[in-house]
Parts: structure tokens; C-alpha cells; sequence
């Protein structure tokens, strides 16, 4: 008889659905150990300091853990002691605009990958920069980059993965280098958010300081932020070209190669390509341009040639009311991608089933993209319902008084990171606790300026790594990476910019800047 050997079976982590409904879970447990708390509100919605008090607790069960997903997509709006006086008002944005605006995108791309204009495309860049691949690494990370200082680009850059992705796949580098160029680039920006309305913004406003404020060491930051994170991806990326075993995702990697689409070809684009990839082109660079808040800046272009085309007679009335580029927001470009996909079709004399067909494919592509959102926005579901959150801060608010300025700054940013994993979202964040944590500063020295870069700082490392992040989790599944294998690559540079990041804030209570 033949004997049967039993094939060991090592441990596997488990997927970003299970790992995320695991925290959410976790997340309810701690409702039955953390006293519930809440502080009185400015009619801004600020929180106000000292204000403090412990409330009756609402521990999350069975029930709350299941239907947290489900309030994650679609928002959550209640109230608790609903007719008492201790009446209190609970609401979490849900991510269906974001997951919609998703959807859209692949729906988009399902398009424009039928025309073939994406791999055409993608192979003459590959030919073109033959050779001096690397170099597009700490270019295209400055972008985004960029884009992240200046109007926090988050879950905006969904649209970009699966372009840059099998454009890095194409040139011998892997998914993580394609992925880490955008998140990682767009990230550090936050991290290092100079006017970024979302984080500095709403901050500067709840401390009653202008953006301007602390500006020269924000630019520092920036800069040493870009460059260290532009030399970890290039060195990696250098690593996995010289040989693809060193890849975190070598296992995956032809898989990855099929799934994107990735061939070599000495095809020349059409005509009609052409015009696809110009629409193509066309629909990102408008959509980059009505999200960066151009009053803020005191630019008023669009504005003007928004009024100069609704106040056309009749024309203006046929158009309708529309909001100008700088207004815009996830309604507005999940439009512009709808849109874009009906002229990318028209432009390529698509039949009309035929781009029925490929648009819905695309959108069943991302499914599981838009629902990781979800799951992520179901953690906070389960935080707010069980007003844990203040408490927590509370604590922070105690232990953070009568320091020196240097050890303040540091335990500032130290006690921001688990704020951050709670509290993903940077401009909410920054609205319940800058008001309280910033006046602390003035009474040890530290600048609310400076307490505002810690902030921001810390919630920028914590959005390159963070499971609770629809942002973090969005692309990775976009990459078709799990979060443990994200992890390793991404261990390093975190440890890096958090120990940079604590040096610079020190160095900031040492100086003076504007």
C-alpha cells in the first residue's frame, strides 16, 4: 500500500475582510471596558476642553458587529436616550460616495480596456523609458506628493492604481512598487501637509491660527519626507528588477502579470487610441483640477468661467447649475468618470450593448475595492456608537499637562498614532481634538502650530499602514496585495519617518519659524 503523506500546512494570515472584521469586533469588546464619555461641543462642532463628562455606557454587541459594514456604507444618524435629557446625537458619515465614486472608475477603466488604448499605451511607455525605468519612482512620488500637501489627496487616488500598477508590473518592478508610489507618495504629502484644507485646515481653524502658521517646518518636513520614502520605494524597486524573487508578492506574480494585463507589444497606437487615451488623459487632469480648493489660494479663474457660462442666456439655463472647478467633491467626479466612459465609447463607436457590457465588468472588477471601504468605515461605526472615543481623549488631555516642551511634543505624537488608527479621517480627527490638545502647548511652550504638526505627522504615518484606513485598504485591494504582505514591505519606512518625524518636532520647540 502506498503511503499517504500529509502535506504540512503552515499558518496563513487571513484576508483583509477577515482582518478588518476581526478589529471591529475587537473594537466592540473594548465599549464593555472603556467607560463611555462625551464633551460639549462648540457650534462649530469643536470639542470643548474640560468639558469632559462620563455618560451612560452603550457596549456594542453581536447585532452592532454585524450591521457595522452595512452603517459603514450607508452612514449611521441616531440617537441615544432619544426624549431624555440626556439625549445624545450620533453620526457617522458612511462610505457610499467614496465606494460609488469607485464603481464608476471601474467602470471607466472596463472601457477604456476594451479599446486596447490602455495596453498600446502602457507598452510605449515601457519602450520609451527603456533603460531609465526607476527614474519615473521619485518623479511620480513627488506628484502625489504634491498632491497630498496641498488638498490631502486621498481616497481620490483610487482612479490612478490601475494605471500605474501594470505600467510598474511592465518596466520589471511588482505590485507593491506600482501601489507603494501612489499611497505611499500621496501619504507622505499628509503627512507633511503644508495647506492641506483637510488636515492643516480644519486644525488651524479649531486652534483659532492662521494656516501659515509653522508653514517653514511643514516644507521641512515635506521635503525630508519625500526624499526618504522617493529612496525606500527606488531601493526596493531596484532590489525586485535585479531579481523578482525579491519581491514580497513573487508568489502572485504571474498571476498579477494575467490579471493587469501586462504584454509586450510593438503595436502602434490608432487613431482612434489616440483620441481614447487623450480623453483618458483629459478626464484626470479635471478631475485633479475641481478637487484642489483654488479660493483657499485666492484664485478665483474657475469661478469667474463658471458664472460666465451659467449666466449665458438660455444656454446657461440648457447647461444647469454647476458648481466650479475647486468645489467639486466625490458627486462630482464620480460624474466626470460616468461621463467619460459614455464619450470614451462614443470616441471609439462603441455599440451601445457592447459598452453596457465591458462598463458593468469593469464595475464588478472593484467590487470588492468598494466594499473593503465599508468594512473599514464599520469601525468607526462601532467607535462612535460606543462613545469611547472621548474618553480616550480625556485621558490624553490629563497626561499631557505640566511636561517640558520636549517630552509635550513627543507625547503629543505618540498619543496621536492610536488616535489616528481609531479616528482615520484627518479633518475629523483634527476637529474633535485639536481644540483641546493645542491650548495645552501654550502652557509648556510648544506652539498650537507645532501641536498641529504632530497631529498631522502622526496621522500621516498611521494612513500608510493602517487597517481602519478605506484609503489603506482601498489600495491594496486595488493591488491585489493582502495588508500582511503590505506590512512587511512598508515596516521599515514607518519605523524611519516616525523616529525622523520625532527629531524634527523636537528640533521645532527649539526654534522659531513662521
Amino acid at each position: 500500500m502506498a503511503e499517504q503523506v500529509a502535506e504540512k500546512k503552515g499558518f496563513k494570515m487571513p484576508s483583509s475582510y477577515t482582518v478588518l472584521f476581526i478589529i471591529i469586533a475587537i473594537m466592540a469588546l473594548f465599549t464593555w471596558i472603556i467607560p463611555a464619555g462625551q464633551y460639549d461641543k462648540t457650534e462649530d462642532g469643536n470639542l470643548i476642553a474640560g468639558t469632559y463628562q462620563q455618560v451612560d455606557s452603550n457596549p456594542q454587541g453581536f447585532y452592532d458587529v454585524v450591521m457595522a459594514p452595512v452603517y459603514g456604507m450607508l452612514g449611521r444618524d441616531h440617537k441615544l436616550n432619544e426624549g431624555q435629557p440626556n439625549e445624545i446625537g450620533i453620526k457617522t458619515e458612511g462610505a457610499i460616495q467614496v465606494s460609488f465614486f469607485i464603481l464608476m472608475v471601474g467602470g471607466f477603466l472596463g472601457v477604456v480596456t476594451e479599446t486596447g488604448a490602455l495596453d498600446v499605451g502602457i507598452a510605449s511607455i515601457v519602450r520609451k523609458y527603456k533603460g531609465r525605468e526607476k527614474a519615473l519612482i521619485p518623479v511620480l512620488m513627488f506628484l502625489f506628493a504634491l498632491g497630498g500637501t496641498t488638498y490631502g489627496m486621498g481616497e481620490e487616488t483610487m482612479a490612478f492604481y490601475p494605471l500605474i500598477v501594470p505600467v510598474m508590473l511592465a518596466v520589471g518592478f511588482d505590485t507593491i512598487t506600482g501601489v507603494a508610489i501612489v499611497l505611499v507618495g500621496s501619504q507622505i504629502g499628509c503627512l507633511a501637509s503644508t495647506v492641506n484644507p483637510f488636515a492643516t485646515g480644519v486644525a488651524s481653524d479649531a486652534a483659532g491660527i492662521s494656516v501659515a502658521e509653522g508653514i517653514g517646518l511643514r516644507l521641512i518636513f515635506f521635503v525630508v519626507m519625500w526624499a526618504i520614502s522617493a529612496f525606500y520605494v527606488y531601493n526596493y524597486a531596484s532590489k525586485v528588477e535585479k531579481d523578482h524573487s525579491k519581491s514580497y508578492t513573487y508568489a502572485t506574480r504571474e498571476a498579477d502579470l494575467t490579471y493587469f494585463n501586462v504584454e509586450q507589444t510593438d503595436a502602434e497606437l490608432s487613431g482612434k487610441q489616440k483620441a481614447v487615451l487623450t480623453v483618458f488623459v483629459l478626464t484626470f487632469i479635471i478631475m485633479i483640477l475641481s478637487l484642489i480648493p483654488w479660493a483657499k489660494f485666492n484664485i478665483h479663474v474657475f469661478e469667474k468661467i463658471n458664472e460666465v457660462l451659467v449666466g449665458i442666456p438660455f444656454i446657461g439655463q440648457v447647461f444647469g447649475q454647476s458648481l466650479p472647478l475647486g468645489e467639486w467633491y466625490f458627486p462630482e467626479i464620480t460624474m466626470l468618470f460616468l461621463m467619460m466612459a459614455v464619450l470614451v465609447g462614443i470616441t471609439y463607436r462603441m455599440k451601445e450593448e457592447k459598452f453596457i457590457q465591458v462598463f458593468m465588468a469593469g464595475a464588478a472588477d472593484l467590487l470588492g475595492v468598494a466594499l473593503i471601504c465599508a468594512l473599514a468605515r464599520g469601525i468607526q461605526v462601532i467607535m462612535n456608537d460606543g462613545m469611547i472615543t472621548a474618553t480616550i481623549l480625556n485621558f490624553g488631555e490629563h497626561a499631557l499637562s505640566g511636561l517640558s516642551a520636549q517630552v509635550f511634543i513627543v507625547l503629543t505624537y505618540i498619543f496621536y498614532l492610536p488616535l489616528s488608527f481609531l479616528i482615520p479621517s484627518s479633518s475629523g480627527l483634527a476637529g474633535a481634538t485639536i481644540g483641546i490638545l493645542a491650548p495645552l502647548g501654550e502652557f509648556v511652550n510648544v506652539s498650537q502650530s507645532l501641536v498641529i504638526t504632530a497631529f498631522q505627522s502622526a496621522n500621516g504615518v498611521l494612513n500608510l499602514l493602517s487597517p481602519t484606513s478605506g484609503i489603506v485598504m482601498g489600495a491594496l485591494a486595488l493591488g491585489r496585495i493582502e495588508i500582511t504582505t503590505w506590512w512587511k514591505f512598508v515596516a521599515k519606512l514607518v519605523g524611519i519617518v516616525m523616529g525622523v518625524s520625532i527629531l524634527l518636532l523636537i528640533l521645532g520647540t527649539f526654534i522659531s519659524y513662521s
